[in-house]
């Protein structure tokens, strides 16, 4: 996975910030962010205890995640549906102008199936929604899916490092936040902890431990195949989230 690592987290992730997801929360009556984004993603879990979507989620604050489970008022199916449709309107969108993704959606999907749903609920709920005919759509949707998977992996990787999750995040930041603001947007609260060397060395091997678990589900694509799949996930890329 890591020719694609990268896309697979910018692109797969980009619809939950986007004027689609914000529609579905004020559709929903719950504008703003943690509400619609933990019932809309955590809803495929089904209607569940809150305590269910704190460990699949993981990385965020766990009072933040009972709460935002709890804001919306729509049944865990229904809010999983309306967040698929944002996912999928983003794509139609963002991907108009890529014209391989039917491709993309084929190579996308032949990993997704060969994966492990062991330890990585969010992934197997995800992979069990419906694909839509769409192939914009449907590599939005693949994306997402493999992004759920490689992150429940992660999870498990910085756990197996003796590093907390709030540890992990204060070191990774995310693509557009350093470590200690991408925190708060976690519903994380500070003071924080300092950030040293063995953690961040473990961090590493977090991250090395995680391509390790999720690299065998790519080796179901052939050479050929997986150099196809870099080259058209690079062009999703630049096409979906360039400005």
């Amino acid at each position: 996975m890591s020719a694609v690592k990268q896309q697979v987290l910018e692109l797969g992730g980009a619809f939950m910030m986007s004027r689609e997801a914000r529609q579905f929360g004020t559709d929903v009556g719950v504008p703003g962010f943690h509400g619609p984004y933990t019932r809309g993603r955590g809803g495929v879990l089904g209607e569940v205890d809150a305590d269910v979507v704190i460990g699949a989620f993981g990385f965020f604050e766990p009072e933040c995640i009972r709460a935002a489970w709890k804001s919306v008022p729509l049944p865990a199916a229904e809010a999983a549906a309306g967040y698929l449709a944002a996912c999928h309107e983003f794509g139609r969108r963002r991907l108009a102008g890529f014209d391989r993704s039917e491709r993309l959606a084929e190579l996308l999907g032949k990993v997704a199936d060969a994966a492990e749903p062991t330890a990585v609920p969010l992934f197997a709920g995800w992979r069990a929604m419906p694909l839509p005919d769409d192939g914009r759509a449907a590599v939005l949707q693949l994306t997402h899916v493999l992004r759920e998977l490689r992150g429940g992996l992660h999870l498990v990787a910085v756990l197996a490092q003796g590093l907390t999750p709030l540890q992990a995040v204060l070191i990774a930041g995310s693509p557009i936040a350093d470590g200690p603001t991408h925190a708060q947007r976690l519903g994380w609260t500070e003071p924080f902890e300092p950030i040293t060397d063995d953690m961040r060395q473990r961090w590493a091997a977090a991250e090395k431990l995680t391509d390790e678990l999720v690299s065998p589900f790519f080796a179901v694509l052939t050479e050929a195949e997986s150099a196809e799949l870099a080259t058209l996930m690079g062009e999703a890329h630049r096409v979906a989230l360039s400005r």
